[in-house]
């Protein structure tokens, strides 16, 4: 039986507030979603969900 799994890639995103890269693996909807609202407002959400990052 034939599985559709996510189109996971890690990817590297330059976080300019905190002047470093932060390593994520995403989705390529989720890269565009990080394009469209902003690394920083995703990685507020990331945090408080409880993620390390």
């Amino acid at each position: 039986r034939r599985r559709f799994l996510p189109n996971l890639q890690h990817h590297r995103f330059w976080v300019e507030e905190e002047k470093r890269f932060v390593r994520l693996r995403v989705s390529a909807k989720g890269m565009r979603i990080i394009d469209k609202r902003g690394i920083t407002v995703v990685l507020a959400e990331i945090r408080r969900a409880g993620a390390k990052v």
